[in-house]
């Protein structure tokens, strides 16, 4: 009897790991939707659509970039969360989607309820003014706004969105108080500062950095820790707001359950990408440093971020409706 139950056993160990083989074998044969949950234009969207076709060539499927944006995020998230977990649906998603937990009464958990896959990379923000607006840096921006305040309005990606609590951030931080316009997203905010119509942006470094050096925007600072390549002689806010940080990061996740398969070959490949000189040279281009380790490295950055955010949604006194 005991060699028949062990020879079930291994009989089973044996078909659960020919299923899995089979499965990593199997897959994708049909195309895989990328869900970004914000406008086309933005940080995210260029972010999913070079990992997009990078991937698309890797696991010879197409990959296409699925926008749906709405909510700060959480459409787009919303449907990923509840997407089968067969590897057809994943969702690219920057920094926003960390404060989203801060904000909302979400339909989902915004960690236990997902499968990490990879981080993509990090990166900060670039503070752009539009060039009629008289401020050349963080010290005469303050200066500004406790002589008028209120009266400078910013963009951001939509209420409570990372860009918004970044900007919150440096109100709190530097004791000023500007307006907020909220966006569905990078692209149509930064449509709308280019055109005058707000003054301002805390802008995702690689969507706002091509306006900087073309001098559409004036770029007077970065949230980053440190001074970026692409703009050596742009300050950062912390070299005037001590302690001052902000971090943008973009990563790839896919529904509660999805194989252990899929979620390695993801990993694998996207990782395999970012270590290519091409990708090496666009991501510093863009002040982006790669990311590719494991998928615990993305859950406990986000579980970092939820923590963080949520602090500065209860100082500022952030509401929204869900």
């Amino acid at each position: 009897m005991r060699n028949l139950r062990l020879a079930a056993c291994a009989a089973a160990l044996a078909i659960a790991c020919f299923s899995g083989s089979a499965l990593a074998q199997k897959y994708p044969n049909k195309p895989v939707r990328m869900l970004v949950p914000f406008a086309p234009g933005g940080g995210t969207d260029i972010m999913a659509r070079i990992i997009a076709q990078k991937m698309s060539e890797a696991l010879g499927q197409s990959v296409i970039v699925d926008n749906r944006a709405g909510g700060g995020g959480t459409i787009g998230a919303e449907t990923a969360a509840r997407a089968a977990p067969d590897g057809y649906t994943l969702i690219m998603v920057s920094g926003s989607y960390g404060t989203n937990a801060a904000l909302y009464k979400l339909p989902y958990d915004p960690v236990r309820d997902i499968q990490a896959i990879a981080l993509l990379g990090e990166t900060g923000f670039v503070v752009a003014l539009h060039p009629t607006v008289p401020i050349k840096n963080i010290k005469e921006m303050i200066a500004y706004n406790k002589a008028n305040p209120g009266k400078l309005n910013y963009a951001s990606t939509g209420t409570g969105g990372i860009t918004h609590l970044a900007t919150e951030l440096f109100d709190l931080m530097a004791g000023t108080k500007m307006t907020h316009i909220p966006y569905k997203g990078t692209g149509p905010a930064l449509n709308d500062l280019l055109g005058g119509q707000v003054q301002l942006i805390f802008g995702s470094t690689p969507a706002t950095l091509p306006h900087v050096k073309s001098g559409r925007l004036r770029g007077i600072a970065v949230t980053t820790g440190k001074r970026i390549a692409p703009l050596p002689d742009v300050a950062t806010v912390g070299e005037t707001v001590p302690g001052y940080n902000a971090v943008l990061w973009y990563g790839l996740w896919g529904p509660k359950g999805l194989p252990k398969d899929i979620v390695n070959l993801w990993n694998t490949e996207v990782a395999k990408i970012l270590q290519t000189d091409e990708m090496k040279k666009r991501l510093a281009g863009d002040a982006l440093e790669g990311g590719g380790g494991p998928p615990d490295q993305f859950l406990n950055i986000l579980k970092r971020d939820v923590e963080k955010w949520k602090k500065v949604v209860k100082e500022a006194k952030i509401t929204v409706s869900n």
